[in-house]
């Protein structure tokens, strides 16, 4: 890689090696996505030839995440996130403890302590951002009752992680991990981990709450005035600079000040935005940077990979991977099903979220710095990361067909009873 020009050599050589490996990809009848994975292993270290610059890489993802997320809620009122609570509220919650304690349960009867075990397990609860988004997306689902249980879902698990980061410096030391003096100074006076603990929740929540209590009332106002004023000078490339800038401002601004994450807040932002009578444009303007940046998300996760984890620990990555694919997914069924959603519905929600992304590789790579987490943790959550995105298509087209089974089934039954009358609606309509 040049080092002279780093952010130029991993764009370009990122695009290039994505258009080839996704190219050939379609030929062969594979997701894009597929080749998209495979040209960062190519750029990745553990592969001959061209190295590819890592951290510009997950820089560049960073904002692919941040762009997918602001088109997100460009098509997404406050209202239509309420709407779904009662269901992705408690989804998101017991689909990430089921898969925290499979992962940790696992991670324990491999020798590894309860700690690691648990930061482990807790790496595959969260689905990516970029691949469920891009899987709605593709299929026309986004603004469907199934697509907006999916991505009130994302929500939920986008908050739960950021507590989680706040909350894993300040007990890793009493984990037997690095004890971060800072934060265990700031709420000494509550005494114990426990205070500790509850302090860390209390003032993440209260700074996520005081976000929203700004973004939406202000936001809403604000962000629609600057836009009617900037489409009023007819300038196309301002107006996408005004898009732009305040999405990727935003978020950053949400990251530093309110301790949210940047796809949060950049959901929040496309959200305020929603209601400016400018989503169609602005959506339209931001599409051709959110697809490049989406492809290079995928790029930078092929460049973590070291495919020799798979003859290293063949068993490990395929016990990680059924936790990923068939543990959420088994989750998520029971949940939709629990709620009485429709067969569609709880099959695209199944499929959407069987996977692990984007925090997936944060989370291990805190538990890393922290102490908590040994490395061959990270090497099996990057190889759970790669197999399950591949893997996801094969999933949604499952579900599809799952979904169609059920339909094909319950039109028969009201059709024709056992007894080979008409059963269902249309009895009731002869007896009547």
């Amino acid at each position: 890689m040049d080092a002279a020009h780093p952010l130029i050599a991993t764009i370009g050589l990122g695009l290039l090696y994505a258009l080839i490996c996704g190219t050939v990809a379609a030929l062969v009848r594979l997701p894009p996505i597929v080749g998209y994975l495979a040209a960062g292993i190519l750029l990745g270290p553990h592969t001959p030839g061209i190295v590819g610059d890592r951290a510009t890489a997950l820089e560049l993802a960073e904002l692919g995440v941040i762009l997918l997320m602001f088109g997100v809620g460009l098509h997404f009122s406050p209202a239509e996130l309420l709407a779904v609570r009662r269901v992705a509220l408690p989804g998101a919650v017991v689909q990430m403890a089921t898969a925290t304690a499979l992962g940790a349960g696992v991670a324990h009867l491999w020798g590894w302590s309860w700690p690691a075990a648990v930061v482990f397990g807790l790496t595959l609860s969260v689905a990516s951002t970029v691949v469920l988004l891009r899987a709605l997306t593709e299929r026309n689902l986004v603004s469907t009752p199934e697509g907006h249980i999916a991505v009130g879902w994302l929500v939920v698990e986008d908050i739960a992680v950021v507590i989680a980061l706040v909350i894993l410096p300040g007990i890793a030391g009493f984990l037997g991990g690095v004890a971060v003096p800072t934060f265990a100074l700031q709420f000494e006076v509550l005494g114990g981990a426990g205070g500790q603990l509850g302090a860390a929740v209390a003032l993440t929540l209260g700074k996520f709450a005081l976000f929203v209590a700004l973004m939406v009332p202000i936001g809403r106002r604000v962000v629609p005035w600057v836009l009617v004023m900037v489409a009023h000078l007819k300038s196309r490339e301002l107006f996408t600079l005004a898009v732009l800038g305040m999405a990727l401002g935003i978020a950053f601004l949400s990251a530093k000040v309110f301790g949210v994450s940047f796809a949060l807040g950049a959901f929040f932002a496309g959200m305020v935005m929603h209601g400016s009578g400018m989503a169609t444009r602005a959506a339209e303007q931001s599409l051709p940077f959110r697809d490049a940046f989406a492809v290079l998300f995928f790029v930078a996760v092929g460049m973590l990979f070291d495919p020799g984890v798979l003859l290293r620990e063949p068993g490990a990555v395929a016990a990680t991977l059924l936790i990923v694919v068939v543990g959420k997914s088994v989750a998520a069924i029971a949940i939709m099903a629990l709620f009485r959603q429709s067969r569609a519905a709880v099959w695209t929600v199944a499929a959407a979220l069987a996977q692990v992304g984007e925090f997936s590789l944060v989370l291990a790579e805190q538990g890393i710095a922290l102490g908590l987490l040994p490395v061959e943790g990270r090497d099996l959550a990057i190889a759970a990361v790669l197999l399950s995105i591949a893997l996801n298509p094969v999933a949604f087209s499952f579900g599809r067909w799952m979904a169609a089974r059920g339909g094909r089934r319950a039109g028969a039954a009201g059709e024709e009873g056992p007894d080979g009358q008409a059963s269902g609606p249309t009895r009731s309509v002869e007896r009547s």
